[in-house]
């Protein structure tokens, strides 16, 4: 097997709120793909950090009466939390106010300038905070930003740098038409094509710094500041050491994104990137929404769900099972404390912890040592294999929870814990418990990608020969 550099990036949250299960499942999903290439040998960078400029965050700063960079600070810090509470295997964390990424984010700008993709002119515009996204009427609904419906579209009119963006149409296409999975799923690819034919317009890469002095200098320009959606989408670049040549290892990534930045992943780094001389990404991921009862989550609705009060009650593994087999991984999903409940009972305490502990119960009572581990037994097979490289993560979950009800069934149809105790059986009791035992240490490599801390523990109860703790007790 050919083995690979794999760079894997999430996008990178705002720091204005806490984090949600909402970036909860894109890191997640993207953790799982990091994982899966580690296990087949391939060298592995995967970043994820936080988005810490704009008149967003500025705002917010300025209503809790703290200085920005304190603010930006501690909030970064609370997206760092992640990493032990969802078991995440990253290897950088990158926040847009480092020194080493403003500095990469003027290069790029340079870049872009000397191919002349960047003059300035006065314009006027309707702006959402929210998305840091200038709207067309046709993208708005009843005056409002569909997606932020509670703030009011602003009006911008000053003189900033803009992007040439109406020039990159034709290449954008053609990135589109020969390389038919560089976005999945193919409804999305399908949008963007859409909105890309239907002409673009360039947009801003710039704010005025008397009125919003929160951002990247725009070099030999005192006046301006780097628009936000400029400096952040360098990120992918700057955390892999670029300008300097080592990056070239690892470009281009995977990219994990929401549908909300579609057109910014897609279509506007992508024309960035072509500017700049640089190859477009690998490939771009696009998932849906997370909604909580029916509504999307809110403060005000008080139902928002925070990854810590479900980690808390559950366990990690627990989250990052309902994240990956309960949640669809392109369209949106409605997920309730009720629904996370079901799920660990039925699937969890119920499935994989219970035949875990019946086959190891019948293990270390009737077989004098270990289990020989074989080749096979260590084999990630293909099929669950390439539904994570498509992004199929539940369907790769409900072909390995398939095989938990095998053992299962197995387990009602063959009797070994009865048959044992017949010395007419006993010989074949012995050896449907020995096949079981291999049957839960495949599973338990099939499981480590989404499930790592419990892949660990059935691996270690079956190797020492002896009974896991409780792995999900019943709720």
């Amino acid at each position: 097997m050919m083995k690979n550099n794999v760079s894997i990036t999430t996008t990178l949250p705002y720091v204005n709120a806490d984090p949600h299960i909402g970036f909860a499942l894109e890191i997640v999903q993207a953790d799982i793909v990091a994982r899966y290439h580690r296990l087949r040998g391939d060298a592995v960078f995967f970043n994820t950090g936080t988005d810490e400029h704009g008149v967003k965050i500025y705002r917010k700063a300025h209503e809790a009466d703290k200085d920005v960079q304190a603010y930006v600070d501690e909030y970064a810090a609370r997206f760092g939390l992640l990493k032990d509470q969802l078991n995440l295997s990253y290897d950088a964390f990158i926040r847009t106010t480092n020194p080493n990424h403003m500095l990469a984010a003027q290069e790029f700008w340079r870049r872009c300038l000397a191919t002349g993709d960047i003059y300035k002119k006065e314009y006027k515009v309707k702006y959402c905070v929210g998305c840091e996204l200038e709207k067309t009427d046709s993208e708005l609904e009843d005056s409002l930003c569909p997606v932020h419906p509670n703030l009011v579209i602003e009006l911008i009119e000053e003189e900033n740098y803009f992007f040439r963006f109406s020039a990159y149409q034709h290449k954008l296409l053609n990135l589109y038409a020969t390389r038919p999975d560089f976005v999945i799923p193919s409804t999305r690819l399908n949008e963007i094509r859409a909105f890309v034919e239907r002409g673009l317009e360039d947009f801003s890469i710039s704010r005025v710094k008397e009125k919003m002095p929160w951002g990247v200098p725009v070099p030999n320009d005192d006046t301006q500041v780097m628009y936000v959606w400029f400096d952040a989408l360098v990120n992918y670049l700057s955390t892999l050491g670029w300008p300097g040549e080592k990056y070239a290892h690892w470009w281009p990534s995977i990219q994990f994104a929401g549908k909300d930045n579609l057109r910014q992943q897609s279509a506007m780094w992508q024309a960035m990137l072509m500017s700049a001389g640089i190859e477009p990404s690998r490939q771009i991921m696009i998932h849906g929404f997370i909604n909580s009862g029916g509504q999307k989550m809110s403060k005000s609705l008080g139902n928002v769900i925070y990854p810590g009060t479900v980690v808390d009650e559950y366990g990690t593994d627990s989250l990052r099972y309902f994240l990956a087999r309960h949640v669809h991984p392109f369209e949106d999903s409605d997920v309730t404390p009720e629904r996370i409940l079901e799920a660990y009972n039925a699937n969890l305490a119920n499935g994989i912890g219970n035949l875990t502990a019946r086959v190891m119960r019948m293990a270390t009572t009737h077989l004098t040592s270990p289990v020989v581990l074989t080749e096979d037994d260590q084999r990630f097979e293909g099929a669950v294999g390439v539904l994570i490289e498509q992004s199929e993560f539940n369907r790769a979950m409900d072909l390995i929870f398939e095989h938990v009800g095998k053992g299962d069934a197995y387990i009602q149809e063959n009797q070994p814990f009865k048959a044992v105790k017949d010395p007419t059986t006993h010989d074949q009791a012995l050896a449907d418990i020995e096949l079981l035992v291999h049957h839960i240490y495949k599973l338990a490599v099939h499981l480590e990608p989404f499930m790592p801390e419990t892949s660990h523990k059935i691996k270690t109860a079956v190797e020492r020969h002896e009974m896991p703790d409780a792995m999900f007790p019943r709720k």
